[in-house]
């Protein structure tokens, strides 16, 4: 019997690659795979449904499920991981010098619900104090080339102060002349459809500095104090797929099992989230024998409770989404 062929939409990341590669390959499945940034792919995903499978946005699927958009189901491989609050970016103008020093102010954002997003204001909110309700949201991304345009986001039902930015300007342009005072995320030159800003920013004189100067110790204290290396992107597979062939999604994780595997043994692809989390500090030998990117529900039970936790909190989503909504349930065991 011929395999199953699928189409595929992957971003680029040293877990994923040798699936883009083909050098690991699911039992019975042919991967017809495309190289996209995650930001389009989740655009045409939402919007166009174009792969049958793809990395997805977490906040965006959680928001889609809770809206009862099932076109999805997910399996528990996250290709991505960040500590995303590191990344703020605040313009040299603004004054702020503490994370709590955004209430008040003007903060761009590329999408309001992507997930690096949602990370960033949960952390920040229960970190540092900073209301999500006392800020005042500039959006890159016009809603008809965003997620949430596809989603159903909608600013004024969560009680937010949100403007979309002109498209003749971008957050670069806004942070550079003082039209913003902050950004949570930062795109340049992303090379996609969705994201415009090209300004390269982030050195002293550029224009815009990082909020926390030493992003590796904020990370460091972070992950010490609660443990959470907070994910972005897991995989989803059109759900019509699924229900003719179930047996896909178990081949599907026992491939990214795989690559992922691989890459684990390549030094220069796994060295930097052992420094950014701390715990290298020691031995760089005894960190690399610890797996900071897990798959499975089980191993990343309190991460995924906090996104949805946090997700319905900023009323992304209507209630706090069980995770048997969310992921392949025979997955849950994993």
């Amino acid at each position: 019997m011929a395999d199953l062929e699928l189409s595929f939409a992957i971003g680029a990341n040293p877990r994923s690659r040798p699936v883009l590669t083909g050098q690991v390959k699911a039992q019975g499945i042919q991967l017809h795979c495309s190289s996209i940034h995650g930001s389009e792919i989740f655009w045409r995903q939402l919007a166009f449904k174009e792969f049958e499978l793809s990395e997805m946005s977490m906040s965006s699927l959680l928001m889609a499920r809770s809206h009862g958009d099932d076109t999805w189901v997910a399996l528990p491989v996250f290709t991505s991981r960040m500590f995303f609050h590191t990344g703020v970016l605040v313009s040299e103008q603004s004054g702020i010098k503490n994370p709590e020093d955004l209430n008040g102010k003007r903060v761009g954002v590329p999408e309001y619900q992507q997930t690096a997003a949602l990370w960033t204001r949960g952390i920040l909110q229960h970190e540092f104090g900073v209301d999500p309700k006392q800020i005042s949201w500039y959006m890159e991304r016009p809603p008809e080339r965003s997620h949430g345009g596809a989603t159903g986001f909608d600013p004024t039902k969560i009680g937010i102060n949100l403007q979309y930015i002109p498209t003749d300007t971008d957050i670069g342009e806004q942070l550079v002349s003082g039209g913003l005072d902050a950004t949570l995320l930062y795109l340049a030159n992303a090379g996609n459809l969705v994201d415009r800003s090209s300004r390269e920013l982030g050195a002293v004189g550029s224009g815009a500095v990082p909020l926390f100067p030493d992003r590796r110790a904020e990370a460091a204290r972070y992950f010490a104090k609660t443990g959470l290396f907070p994910v972005n992107h897991c995989v989803a597979v059109r759900k019509d797929i699924v229900e003719r062939y179930p047996w896909v999604m178990l081949n599907l994780y026992s491939m990214f099992l795989e690559a992922k595997q691989i890459a684990h043994q390549e030094t220069l692809a796994g060295l930097g989230p052992f420094l950014e989390t701390g715990v290298a500090e020691n031995s760089v030998a005894d960190a690399l024998g610890r797996d900071l990117f897990p798959y499975g529900v089980r191993a990343n039970l309190n991460l995924l409770e906090t996104i949805t936790a946090y997700s319905h909190e900023q009323g992304l989503t209507r209630r706090q989404l069980a995770l048997d909504e969310v992921f392949y349930p025979p997955s849950l065991e994993l």
